[in-house]
């Protein structure tokens, strides 16, 4: 009868998952391990292969041959390793897994190295796990540096974060670019929130979200508003890079971003609750797309926004908009929906000019772009006068940090250097950008007047941004409408009240029989 084979495993390890997938690790040291137990006459029972850092006590595979052998105890086993470092690069990892192995009845066993039980044997196994423990912290420091070298040089080094991705790029190596069309529609949300399009994170996450190319966290389609928050305040966006807890301060990029530092601002004042130039109007998160002026249309009698709701008839839902205030005269006498849709339609109307008025604006706004050019030259060198007074302040600031031990006055001049840099870095950015026009009147300015041409053509559209746009790009204030009797006059914004100007003084001007047909009076004109 044959001699029963002493059972043994096979552990293997790599650091990281690209060794894993992209390299030979793995099988070179089991076939290594696999040759020594064939030399032994060792029955090879198990194999195991982890990849994770050597630095790190939890890994998948080693606590499932731990599992093994605890459960096997009674039969002892030789545990093969390829190198002493495959196994641990910690000095406590090791002497933990010494521990452990011991209380399996196990022994450890390596082609390379000859474990024992004399204190020379001990002393030489220590010194290999030091020396292992030494190349892996010398290793981490020296691609921390390598890491920090190229992030002073204006390189992402981590994980491009969403909109971006890595390519080789000439003498760059691997730069972030324009990860499409994510990028775009991450471009396009981000400028929304900047200029009050999208007021609310909410508002931010329902864009995204109906973007069917944008990537979702969830099977449902949604997008966590946590994630949200992230994506605005992340400055690589703005074509910068910072990492304060590595000391690098903020900084230019080499890559390109999806919007400007401007924009990248406004989006923190907003975040900040700083006042800033944009024009808002309400919105409710509840705010459903069949309803496009909930929250932006007030009660005529209180001036409290309008709700509203659906009621269900005979066949279908009906929808309507009423007044919630129980002190108010009107408090639930619904108004339907296509009642104040139709006298909205007639208000936005109004506003449009006539062809002759329209053609006069036209001809006036070119003049002015024509000499855009004239004034930026100008605006240059008040940049340039701005960014010497803010050099000015960080001077101040710095020596301010230097002098002072309070650690909660430190903390407040970094963060305070931290805007200051922003705003430099802002102004730099502007001064730099091309003294003359670069584009056509024509293509520069063709969405904008398409839009006071005929802001009911973009009302009439299927999209609800669309709608929510023309409501707040058309007025100035919340329209307030009453019961049986409409809207009031309607406070348009400054394009459309400058239209309204043209117009009472054309009529002045014009006779009575002009050129073209009567045109309806419109109110806020």
């Amino acid at each position: 009868m044959s001699e029963k084979k002493q059972p043994a495993v096979i552990y293997c390890r790599v650091s990281d998952t690209k060794q894993k997938t992209e390299g030979h690790g793995l099988e070179s040291q089991e076939v290594r391990c696999l040759e020594y137990a064939k030399s032994k006459g060792y029955e090879v029972v198990a194999t195991y292969k982890d990849d994770a850092s050597g630095g790190d006590l939890k890994r998948p595979q080693s606590e499932e041959m731990l599992k093994y052998l605890r459960a096997n105890r009674r039969v002892p086993h030789v545990i093969i390793i390829e190198d002493i470092s495959r196994l641990a690069r910690d000095t406590r990892i090791w002497m933990w897994f010494r521990d452990e192995l011991a209380k399996t009845n196990s022994t450890l066993e390596c082609p390379s190295f000859q474990f024992g039980e004399t204190s020379e044997a001990w002393l030489m196994e220590m010194m290999s796990v030091n020396f292992a423990e030494y190349h892996r912290l010398k290793n981490a420091e020296q691609t921390r540096n390598r890491m920090w070298g190229r992030m002073m040089n204006g390189y992402w080094v981590f994980k491009p974060p969403i909109g971006f991705k890595y390519e080789k790029v000439g003498p760059h190596g691997k730069l972030l670019v324009r990860d499409e069309p994510v990028a775009s529609i991450l471009q396009e949300a981000l400028e929304r929130y900047a200029d009050g399009r999208l007021q609310t994170l909410s508002e931010v996450k329902r864009y995204l979200e109906s973007e069917p190319d944008f990537p979702k966290d969830t099977k449902q389609g949604e997008v966590r508003i946590q994630r949200i928050r992230e994506w605005l305040t992340q400055v690589l966006y703005a074509g910068y890079i910072e990492r304060p807890d590595w000391d690098i301060e903020l900084r230019e990029a080499q890559h390109d971003g999806i919007i400007s530092l401007h924009t990248y601002r406004k989006i923190q004042d907003r975040l900040a609750g700083r006042k800033t130039n944009t024009a808002t109007a309400a919105v409710r998160q509840d705010l459903r797309e069949e309803m496009p002026l909930r929250g932006f249309v007030l009660c005529g009698d209180c001036d409290r926004p309008l709700t509203g709701g659906r009621s269900k008839g005979r066949k279908k839902y009906y929808v309507y908009y009423e007044c919630h205030n129980k002190e108010c005269v009107s408090h639930r006498k619904s108004i339907r929906k296509a009642d104040i849709e139709k006298d909205f339609e007639m208000l936005l109307a109004t506003a449009t000019p006539t062809r002759k008025l329209f053609e006069f604006v036209h001809t006036m706004l070119k003049d002015l772009w024509e000499k855009h050019g004239e004034r930026l030259v100008e605006q240059r060198k008040s940049l340039t006068h701005k960014i010497r007074e803010v050099d000015a302040k960080i001077e101040t600031l710095v020596d301010r940090t230097l002098e002072t031990s309070s650690q909660t006055l430190i903390e407040r001049y970094e963060a305070r250097l931290r805007d200051l840099e922003l705003e430099k870095a802002a102004l730099v950015e502007q001064s730099t950008l091309p003294v003359g026009p670069q584009d056509t009147f024509k293509r520069t300015f063709r969405t904008a007047m398409d839009f006071l041409g005929n802001p009911l053509k973009l009302w009439n559209s299927s999209r609800f941004e669309d709608k929510r746009a023309v409501l707040k790009l058309t007025f100035a204030d919340q329209l307030a409408y009453k019961r049986n009797e409409g809207f009031r006059t309607a406070n348009f914004s400054l394009p459309f009240k400058l239209l309204g100007d043209f117009s009472a003084l054309e009529s002045k001007m014009v006779p009575a029989a002009g050129l073209e047909p009567a045109q309806p009076k419109g109110r806020g004109f």
